[in-house]
This record gives C-alpha cells, structure tokens and sequence, in this order.
C-alpha cells in the first residue's frame, strides 16, 4: 500500500465540504442574532467596552459589529456587509445583516436535501431580481419640498433609534442640515454633501432641546488677541487664507553670519517691512474678520488690531472649507493674489460666544449658506454619541430621499409581498423580528401596504401610520444581502493555519514549531 502523501503543512487545518457550509450558516447566524433585538422602534440597545476600555452605547447595527473583534472568516465578511451598507446609503444597517443571516439559514435546509449551492445562488438572484421590480412597483414618488411628508419619512427611518423620544427634533435638525447643503447640478440631479458640508458640534451640557441648525458654521477658536479685536460683526467682511502671515523661515537650519552690528538690524527690519507688506495687501480690501490655517505672529496681530480687523488663527482645512461655502468666500493661497471677488460677504453675523468654558466663534445667518454646522447639547458624552450617530442615520436618509424621490412602505410591508416560498420566509425576518421585538406574533399580510407597527406590534396600515422607508435603502439592503448570501454559500473549503515564511535560499528545515492550541487561536485573531 502507499504512504499517504501530505499536501497541506501540518499546521493547517481544512475544513470542506456541507460542513463548511454550516459552519458559515451558524457563524452568520449567530452575527444577525447579536443585532437582531436592535431593529425596529422597541429596539435595545447595546453597550460595549471598545479597546480603549471607553463605552459606547449604541444601536446602530454598524456601530455595534465595528467593535467587534470576530475571529471566524465568515462572520468578518457579514461584518463588511453593514459597513458598505452604510457608506452607500446610511440606512438599514442592521436590516441587511439580518436579512443575509435569513437567506443562510433558509438555504440551509436546502443543503440538507442536497441541493447543490449554485442551484441556491441562482434561485435567490431571481428572487432578487423579482423583489428589485416589486419595489419598483409599490413605490411612490413624492414632492421634495413638501416639509410635512419629508419630516413622517425621516422620522420613521430614526424612530428605530433612541432618539425617537425627542422625534421631530432630530428629523427637523437632519432637514434642514441636507436641504442646506444641497446643491443641484442640473437635469434633476441633487448633489448632497453630507460629510464634508455638515459639521456636528458636539458639547456636554444644555438639554437635547438646545440643539439646533446653524445658518452658518461655527468653530472651537476665539480671536487672535482677545482684548483688542472685536467679538462681534454684523455683516462682516471675511478673508480667508491658507497661508502663514509670518516671516518665512529657512526650509532647513540656515546660518547667517553677520559681520556688522548694523546688518543683524536690517535683517530685522526686512522681516517686519516683509509682514507689513503681507497685511498691508490684506487691509487694502477693508475686512472685518481675517481667518488663517496656518499661524498669524505677534506683528501681524498688531497691525490687525490697529486697522480694527479680527483675526483668528489655525484653524482647520476642512471648517476653512464650511467657511468659504457658508458666506461665499474663496481661500486664497497668496495675500498678494486677494481679488475683490474672494471677500465672502454672505455672512450676517460675526460673534464669540462663550459656551461652557470654551469659547466658540459664530458665522451666522448666511444669505444662502452651502454648509452648516449643527449644534447638539445634551447631558453626557455617551448620550452625544449616540444622538450624532443617529443624525448621521437621519441625515443620510434625507439625503437619499432628496437624490431619489421614492418611497416604499415601512414596517416590514416591503418585505411581505413575496412570489417565492423560501425567498419569502427569508424575507419575513424582518416583520417577523420587528413583531418579536414588540413581543407578538402576527399573521401574513395579502396587501402590500400592510405591514406592521413596530411600537405597538399590530398588523396596520403603513400609508395611514405614515411609515416609510426610503427606496433606494430597501434596494441596496436586498443587493447586499443576497449577494453576501450567495456569496458564502459557495465557499466549500475553509482552509485555515499560518503559514512560516522562510528566506528564500535557506534550505536547512527549519525547527519545526509546536503551536499549541491557544497560539493558533490568538494569532487569527488580530484584526486587519
């Protein structure tokens, strides 16, 4: 008989076969089950101890598996899902976890009875394919500027989350936030900007009521010399630079060796003509407010104060940007390069305020600001947390409602209408977890507006709740889903172990090593 041949290193293990695909199924499984009591309005929350040993308190299905530390290969790709889920559109996080969690488990029953996965995977793209034009069939176009509609559609997007007790305030904030920002770029095409334009200001204290939307930004910088420089503008003229107002230094240690008294004088006076000149150049066009990213020296402060100009120094490329778009400035690079037209006039106000004790600067009242800052209070840090990322939700959902105005029924309703009996009960997870969470169990729904009312837990009318999900969430959350499903139903072979690099060149075996079992765990373990 032959001796056996060894293809895979000792220290592999491998996996194939129908019990790789349980494997995967469980591990999934068991990553929905972690996030499925956080769906729907009578959602839990979750608290965790991240590695810097802070809590975070959370329901935000991506929030809750980023902190996660998993070591199974399977779990770490369901964990990828809610992540792209919330790039792409900021909704629906959890949903999308739940529902690939669903498909495994349905197909599950099918590997039982041999089916072979492709067979699976091919039956589930056709479900997609059938719910993407369902979606379209049910949906409904709506009017962006009907505020009233736009407000029940956010709401119900954030009422899973635990700001919903302060309901419209949240919804009204992420409003106007993203119709602030919007800018249309033509044939009907909304561009919003959420990230780069909405800046949250988060400060402990005040109530949660406190907080609002700002026709304007603010920032955390209070003027250069506090007691000489005004702290409040009405319709202030603004500069915005991103150079320094200071004399250049050398790019490494210069030495200059000077031979007369005199000359260590001229050099002097040349860098103070050289600052002169700088705000010279800057005051020729009268502002009221001069802002810099880089630093601002002691000379140029005087020269300021002299002429009545505030100034405030280092501050942020990306809130010098908030800035520009705000009032209407543009940054410019070189104080000789200032033209009339770069002098942002937008603004109404300038002032200083003292919030806590910190002092914050104002530019308020924009005629037609493109970017906002929202300004939460509230009683802790952990509260903060979790309401900016329920606003980030909130916003995002805005946001994609003004770039497709389209609407499908919430609830679960969507997700009820279904022409495949294993796609469907697939699907059902979400009503079904949405019904759990509220503690009932329910019956099937034969109208497509039926779906169920998360706080209460009966079968309802979502057109009459005014319980909606945006279109183009529902759609990426399907995608994602089923992709992911078929995706992990088709790996057969797990083959796992960490490969000895050895130097190229060096034949002599190298000693073998004994991993013991804890080892061999400890090392997959690291995240990327």
């Amino acid at each position: 008989m032959q001796s056996p041949v060894l293809v895979l290193k000792d220290s592999l293990t491998r996996e194939s076969g129908s019990k790789v695909h349980h494997a995967n199924i469980q591990a999934s499984k068991a990553v929905a089950d972690i996030i499925r009591t956080t769906l729907g309005p009578r959602s839990m929350l979750k608290m965790l101890l991240d590695a810097q040993g802070g809590i975070v308190v959370t329901n935000d299905g991506n929030s809750i598996l980023r902190e996660l530390d998993i070591a199974h290969p399977a779990a770490k790709s369901m964990i990828e899902l809610s992540r792209t889920q919330d790039e792409e559109v900021g909704d629906g996080t959890t949903s999308v976890i739940v529902l690939a969690g669903e498909m495994l488990h349905v197909a599950e029953a099918f590997i039982d009875k041999k089916y072979h996965p492709t067979v699976i995977c091919r039956a589930y793209n056709k479900a997609l394919e059938d719910a993407l034009a369902v979606l379209d069939k049910i949906s409904m176009s709506i009017d962006v500027n009907d505020r009233s509609m736009m407000l029940s559609l956010v709401k119900s997007c954030i009422g899973t989350k635990f700001t919903s007790q302060f309901g419209d305030l949240i919804a009204d904030l992420a409003l106007d936030a993203t119709t602030t920002v919007g800018v249309d770029l033509g044939q009907g095409i909304r561009e919003v900007d959420i990230k780069k334009y909405i800046k949250v200001e988060k400060i402990p204290g005040g109530q949660l009521e406190d907080s609002k939307v700002l026709k304007g930004v603010m920032f955390n910088k209070d003027v250069v010399v506090p007691g000489k420089m005004k702290r409040k503008i009405v319709n202030p003229r603004i500069i915005l630079l991103d150079c320094p107002l200071e004399y250049k230094k050398g790019e490494n240690q210069t030495n200059a060796e000077l031979v007369r008294e005199e000359d260590w004088a001229v050099l002097l006076k040349m860098e103070e003509e050289y600052i002169e000149n700088l705000c010279v150049q800057i005051l020729k066009f009268k502002p009221d407010l001069v802002i810099t990213e880089k630093g601002l020296s002691d000379l140029a402060c005087h020269y300021f104060s002299k002429a009545g100009v505030s100034a405030i120094r280092r501050l942020r490329k990306t809130d010098n940007n908030r800035i520009a778009k705000a009032c209407g400035a543009v940054i410019v690079n070189r104080p000789d390069e200032l033209q009339e037209s770069d002098i942002g006039t937008g603004a109404g106000l300038f002032e200083v305020k003292k919030i806590g004790d910190e002092f914050f600067s104002f530019i308020v009242d924009c005629k037609d600001p493109k970017a906002c800052t929202v300004l939460l209070r509230g009683a802790s840090k952990d509260l903060l947390n979790e309401v900016e990322r329920n606003l980030q939700d909130a916003m995002s959902v805005a946001r994609n409602i003004l770039k497709h105005p389209k609407l499908v029924p919430g609830g679960g309703a969507t997700e009820l209408t279904w022409p495949y009996e294993a796609a469907a009960v697939a699907f059902e997870a979400i009503p079904r977890t949405l019904a759990q969470n509220c503690g009932v169990n329910h019956a099937n729904g034969e109208n497509a507006w039926t779906g169920i009312d998360g706080n209460s837990g009966e079968i309802a009318d979502m057109k009459e709740l005014k319980i909606w999900d945006a279109y183009n969430v529902k759609a990426q959350t399907f995608k994602t889903a089923i992709e992911a499903a078929c995706m992990l139903l088709r790996i057969d072979d797990i083959v796992s172990g960490i490969k000895k690099r050895q130097a190229p060149g060096s034949n002599q075996p190298s000693k073998p090593t004994i991993e013991t079992e804890g080892d061999a765990d400890n090392e997959q373990m690291i995240p990327e």
